[in-house]
């Protein structure tokens, strides 16, 4: 689970993108302590429960609204780069932003589908490449697309452009930084 929103794009809220854990162990089906919480327990708008946040220092938008990004986010590392999008629509940010998005489906996993319509119908998102894994016989991911827009990808660098990843650090992560380097 991630903060998918920006606070002064919902001031008083926080919205989180959460990938529900389940599976079964000993013939016993268990969930994700939080997850099968957030899921199983929880009422919208009534049940209370405590939230403690830890800012971070590193992982944050540009000072300089013209800068642009590049955001890779997989499954649920799309998070993040929602409220990075909103919060550069907030402030009015001219940086081009590039999305990379995809999980195994698009009928299944297109995460904030209408968010993402709607930034590129509006211009606010300049790129959006996509890589669903399982809707043809050759599995793409983020890193395939990365290698296949290299030359563009360096372009952006060359231009100053910021890079983030979010998502999967054991395996995703080190797939991205490998493609980068080739």
């Amino acid at each position: 689970y991630s903060i998918a929103s920006s606070l002064d794009a919902h001031p008083g809220e926080v919205q989180l993108t959460i990938g529900i854990v389940r599976y079964n162990h000993h013939n016993r089906d268990r969930a994700g302590l939080c997850t099968g919480f957030l899921a199983d327990e929880v009422v919208e708008s009534e049940t209370q429960f405590g939230v403690y946040m830890a800012p971070t220092k590193s992982f944050v938008l540009p000072e300089d609204k013209s800068t642009d990004i590049i955001m890779v986010g997989p499954g649920t590392g799309i998070a993040p780069f929602r409220a990075f999008m909103e919060q550069r629509i907030h402030d009015g940010g001219t940086g081009k932003n590039w999305l990379f998005f995809g999980d195994q489906s698009e009928k299944t996993e297109f995460y904030y589908k209408e968010s993402i319509e709607s930034w590129l119908d509006e211009g606010h998102l300049y790129e959006f490449t996509t890589a669903w894994s399982r809707d043809q016989e050759e599995k793409i991911y983020v890193q395939t697309r990365l290698k296949e827009h290299g030359a563009e990808v360096w372009e952006w660098f060359e231009r100053g452009a910021n890079f983030y990843i979010s998502g999967d650090n054991k395996y995703m992560a080190k797939d991205v930084h490998k493609a980068m380097i080739e």
